[in-house]
């Protein structure tokens, strides 16, 4: 059983609220300001899981995750999609005409860059952790600072919500991964969704063939996401998703793509949670 989860960033986090949905029974976090931190937690048995945003519906791919998921050798064992809601909050008995500077983590800034076009006098400013600018503004009582946060991190740290649901596109949503030092303890039965990692080589049509054996096997590719390999300039490993109705299906494929793909690698199998 899973009681102690590594989360990037402090209580009130989005990380933080993916511990309190995910998880069947409650579990004691570790709060870690850097994705590092996160894995050396999870490598040095200080907890049993780890959480790790992927993807946002928004920005994109947080591509230096599934290097650290490769690199460590980490297994997915299960994911979570939330409703990012960014809010602007401050110390009570302000509006946003007092504030003068905006403190967050730089996707939060990136998904929000519209709304502050309003508001030329506010100074963006990129940091660690959403909620951890939050907790700061509270412990040091910043006036005419401002973050941006989860209504949880609000509500944690005592500060007045001034705008809600400030993202540009209202419907932002990020997965967030779930990661072991082991691979799933699922059944067979109950997986239905795989993340892997391969190289193609150079040779003309090589992804191409990769990929119709996938559809071939009646894979249904989700998510594919290049990554360039260092110590080889121009070549690049391949980290895909894929869903299936049975497992023997992405048996088959696994072997075949073994055969025709270099270093290949199974990253995690698990529940589809966007059923």
């Amino acid at each position: 059983m899973i009681k102690t989860v590594a989360i990037q960033g402090i209580k009130g986090s989005y990380h933080h609220i993916v511990s309190q949905q995910f998880f069947e029974t409650p579990v004691d976090t570790i709060d870690c300001l850097t994705f590092d931190r996160v894995v050396d937690s999870l490598i040095t048995e200080e907890c049993d899981a780890g959480i790790m945003a992927l993807e946002n519906s928004i920005a994109g791919s947080i591509i230096p995750n599934y290097a650290l998921i490769d690199k460590y050798n980490l297994h997915v064992v299960g994911e979570h999609y939330l409703d990012i809601q960014h809010n602007l909050m401050a110390l009570p008995n302000q509006s946003i005409a007092d504030i003068e500077e905006v403190y967050s983590h730089p996707m939060a800034l990136l998904q929000c860059k519209a709304f502050f076009r309003n508001y030329p006098h506010i100074k963006l400013i990129e940091d660690k952790d959403t909620a951890e600018v939050a907790e700061r503004i509270q412990n040091k009582q910043l006036k005419g600072v401002g973050a941006i946060a989860s209504t949880l991190a609000a509500e944690i740290f005592q500060l007045d919500i001034l705008a809600k649901s400030i993202q540009t596109i209202k419907h932002n949503e990020t997965r967030f991964a779930i990661v072991k030092r082991t691979n799933s303890d699922f059944t067979e039965t109950k997986i239905n969704k795989a993340s892997i990692k391969f190289e193609a080589n150079h040779k003309r049509g090589s992804l191409a063939t990769i990929l119709n054996v996938m559809s071939d096997c009646k894979l249904n590719l989700t998510k594919i996401q290049s990554l360039p390999i260092v110590e080889t300039p121009w070549k690049y490993a391949f980290f895909v998703d894929v869903t299936f109705d049975d497992y023997s299906d992405f048996k088959k494929a696994k072997s075949l793509i073994e055969i025709m793909g270099e270093a290949f690698k199974v990253l995690g199998e698990y529940k589809n949670a966007k059923l």
